[in-house]
């Protein structure tokens, strides 16, 4: 879990546009971010392994 201070400075737009990074919103992890999912790894393997994401499911083969 993040601290709540680093999920805010996330939040709020940058001084400088390159200095913008992604945070999960669920969690606050900075790392392992899929973009479009719009959460971090962790969070997406919860949410797909209870079936809260359409269209995602488990790999098998």
């Amino acid at each position: 879990m993040a601290k709540t201070s680093l999920r805010v400075k996330a939040a709020r737009p940058p001084k400088f546009k390159v200095r913008g990074y992604n945070r999960c919103p669920l969690c606050g992890r900075s790392r392992a971010f899929y973009r479009r999912f719009r959460m971090c790894r962790l969070c997406l393997r919860k949410l797909a392994l209870k079936g809260a994401l359409p269209g995602v499911v488990k790999a098998s083969w």
